[in-house]
């Protein structure tokens, strides 16, 4: 009899360890998009409201990829810090969380790590990652993550194998190529990995020694070097553009914030190898994104998993709430539209983009997950401009 996680209907890639398991099991896991600073900062304001609502200690899991792996490590980071109480609520979440985002939010980090990386010894992803350690991480590494629950998964995709790579505090694995248990790779350079956007931030190179992994003992059929010496990664998108893969297969209630945009169309695109690059990526991401976002609302709605989807573009009227917040669909449709960079945003756009991503995220766990949660009485920025 065919289980649940080899319906040719859901979002998740089934793998040959894959054959022969059971089901999910019981327990919620929260998917984080990429999309740059944009997605960070809609995701940050989906976690406001996960906090507030209490539901922060109750995930199992937290599956990122690059832009959602920005917020995730920080999350992921000062996890000890937010100071939960009997409800559940972290009382420091906004010096924890929301002050670092923000700060990184308010500097250009892509373009300066592209310029000195291409004129200076050193690579743009070593750039990239060199800044993640000054503005978020310091001296962090995958160890300095919390003890399960939940455990923070992020994401990168593995150029060579064509899997996905995976980052955790118990090991770092690809399917193929092994596992390397308890890594103490720095957590700046596992984010810059799962946010090496190609072409331009992409690719981050891992030299291990062979002597790291573990014996293969699930058919890994790359176990061998350079698969085991050096690893070529390149932005988690490119694989899993929801982060959705290692939650979906692990757990039965999901939760997918996706802060990736729409795709705009385009008269006159560019020619050089560069832009014409960007724009056939963002078309595959675009087709990728679509197909697993019906995938994960169809499992949804026809009851095969349980859990809320709520993503940049949506509308949120069609929760169907008399009480949601007041997000224009016009004025959203301008935040979806930011584009894919990690590039100073100003204020003002900072908590627009946080209040979007507060206001969706509860109609659509008010909506499908929790019909009791009080409604929120105002934005977490409620003097900015209106959404």
């Amino acid at each position: 009899m065919q289980t649940e996680m080899h319906d040719p209907s859901s979002p998740a890639t089934v793998i040959e360890p894959d054959r022969g398991r059971p089901g999910p099991e019981d327990g919620m896991a929260l998917c984080l998009s990429g999309g740059g600073y944009r997605a960070m900062l809609f995701h940050l304001g989906a976690l406001w409201r996960l906090n507030e609502a209490g539901r922060l200690p109750s995930l199992k899991r937290i599956s990122s990829v690059s832009g959602g792996s920005i917020i995730a490590g920080v999350l992921g980071l000062n996890w000890s810090s937010l100071a939960f109480d009997a409800g559940g609520v972290g009382r420091r979440f906004e010096s924890a969380v929301v002050r670092p985002i923000r700060s990184l939010a308010g500097r250009t980090i892509d373009l300066p790590a592209i310029i000195i990386g291409a004129l200076l010894p050193g690579t743009v992803p070593v750039r990239l990652a060199a800044a993640y350690r000054r503005c978020l991480f310091g001296d962090a590494t995958l160890q300095d993550l919390p003890d399960d629950p939940p455990r923070f998964v992020i994401n990168a995709t593995n150029v060579q194998s064509g899997a996905l790579w995976r980052f955790m505090k118990p090991y770092m694995r690809d399917y193929r190529v092994g596992e390397v248990r308890n890594p103490r790779i720095p957590l700046a350079l596992a984010v810059a990995a799962s946010s090496a956007f190609p072409p331009v931030l992409s690719p981050v190179r891992l030299r291990l020694r062979a002597s790291d992994f573990s014996p293969p003992d699930r058919g890994e059929d790359l176990h061998t070097k350079p698969y085991t010496t050096d690893v070529i990664l390149t932005d988690g998108g490119v694989y899993d553009n929801l982060g959705l893969e290692t939650a979906w297969k692990r757990y039965r209630t999901i939760l997918v914030s996706d802060g990736g945009s729409g795709l705009c169309a385009e008269p006159e695109p560019k020619n050089d190898w560069a832009r014409h690059a960007l724009r056939v990526y963002d078309l595959t991401d675009n087709q990728v994104r679509s197909l697993r976002k019906r995938q994960v609302v169809y499992s949804l709605r026809a009851g095969k998993r349980a859990g809320a989807y709520w993503g940049i573009g949506s509308d949120i009227t069609d929760y169907r709430l008399q009480d949601s917040l007041p997000c224009p669909a016009e004025k959203t449709r301008r935040l979806a539209a930011i584009p894919t960079r990690l590039k100073k945003l100003e204020s003002g756009l900072q908590e627009r983009l946080i209040n979007w991503g507060y206001a969706i995220c509860d109609a659509a766990l008010r909506r499908h997950l929790d019909p009791a949660l009080p409604a929120p009485a105002e934005f977490p920025y409620p003097s900015a401009e209106r959404i």
